[in-house]
């Protein structure tokens, strides 16, 4: 697959939300994508409390690198030492101009976005930002994440919704996620259909239903059963 066939078709909702024609589905929340990924991803995680030098995060769906910044966000305003480490696996990887167009909608991130979207032009999967050792994965997950040699502390789960993106969901692939999570690891996503939750059970991880971000009633967090 040519660079270009592999990113991804996009509409924009009020010039600034990015909408992906394959699984027609917002890259965030319409109504305040970086309230969201705060809320199911940070706090999900625990990541105010648990982040140290060393800590290592997994993401499933890039995307706009949102979830990237908020998390450069919070470790900069934490003062911690040291680095975290972060990976994302993405299957179709979105073009400088269409990130800049989508994170303009977030002023407070501003320093943080430039040196993304420029690192992003400039071709870079592999840099530094704000003190987080990035790592950007290209392909089917289903096929890279297995051949990952790496484990995380915290998962963020933030493929399109199951019934449009169900291969982001696929019980074998959760299965990896739990096998590449450090003991006591956990995850969070913003979906909580039973599906995902069972399929979370099945691979290791005791599961909890918590309140979701605005409209959405319910997510999804889960911890890793550690057993001897």
């Amino acid at each position: 697959m040519s660079k270009r066939q592999s990113e991804p078709a996009l509409e924009w909702r009020n010039g600034k939300v990015p909408v992906s024609l394959r699984f027609q589905d917002p890259y965030y929340s319409l109504e305040d994508g970086l309230a969201e990924a705060r809320h199911v991803f940070l706090g999900g995680n625990d990541l105010a409390r648990r982040l140290c030098d060393g800590f290592a995060i997994g993401e499933l769906g890039f995307g706009t690198g949102l979830n990237l910044l908020a998390t450069a966000s919070l470790w900069r305003d934490l003062g911690r030492r040291g680095t975290l480490q972060y990976t994302s696996f993405e299957a179709f990887p979105m073009r400088a101009d269409d990130m800049a167009q989508s994170l303009s909608a977030f002023p407070d991130l501003a320093g943080l976005a430039d040196e993304l979207v420029t690192a992003w032009a400039e071709g870079k999967r592999r840099f530094s930002l704000g003190g987080v050792a990035v790592s950007v994965i290209e392909g089917d997950a289903r096929q890279t994440l297995p051949a990952w040699e790496g484990s995380a502390d915290a998962w963020f789960l933030d493929g399109f919704a199951p019934a449009r993106n169900p291969e982001l969901w696929e019980e074998a692939l959760l299965a990896e996620v739990a096998r590449h999570t450090r003991p006591g690891g956990t995850a969070a996503t913003y979906s909580a259909a039973g599906a995902v939750r069972a399929s979370l059970a099945r691979a290791g991880f005791t599961v909890e239903r918590r309140p979701g971000h605005g409209r959405k009633r319910h997510m999804t967090v889960a911890r890793r059963i550690d057993r001897p």
